[in-house]
């Protein structure tokens, strides 16, 4: 079995907690702590981060899915929610939800059979989450034309 590594940077750019991290693209992301614990809100938490994965990991799955289906996608949103104990520490999400709307052309059940491949076999963020936190979806499709 041959294995991948992946590195990212992290570098500090002001303050106490405004980090910019780049991906092997090179592509800058602004981290930063919220203004309770004195950070500036420069940037997505990590663990916001954590959730813009998993709902990023799942997008590209769906898309992916839905055109090997001839599906038409016009837009996809996606809005993901994680719930935690607010006192415990460390705080790991105990709950997920992945809302999906998705506008186009689009079968109701090919959506939804492309949602549950991607949280079940091909995410691997969703696979390694459901591990600490109950990961559940919904799915609603705009301009549903029931296509045969």
């Amino acid at each position: 079995m041959s294995k991948k590594t992946l590195v990212v940077e992290l570098q500090r750019k002001s303050g106490d907690f405004h980090f910019e991290a780049l991906g092997a693209n090179k592509m800058a992301v602004q981290i930063d702590a919220g203004s309770s614990i004195g950070g500036t809100n420069i940037g997505a938490s990590p663990m916001e981060l954590l959730l813009m994965g998993i709902g990023g990991c799942s997008a590209i799955d769906v898309v992916m899915i839905l055109k090997k289906s001839k599906q038409q996608i016009d837009d996809i949103r996606i809005s993901v929610s994680g719930e935690r104990d607010a006192e415990a520490v460390p705080a790991p999400f105990e709950k997920i939800h992945l809302e999906f709307i998705l506008k186009g052309h689009i079968k109701q059940s090919k959506a939804e059979e492309a949602i549950r491949l991607s949280m079940e076999k091909y995410c691997s963020a969703a696979v390694m989450l459901a591990k600490t936190a109950q990961i559940s979806w919904s799915c609603v499709v705009e301009n549903d034309l029931e296509i045969k």
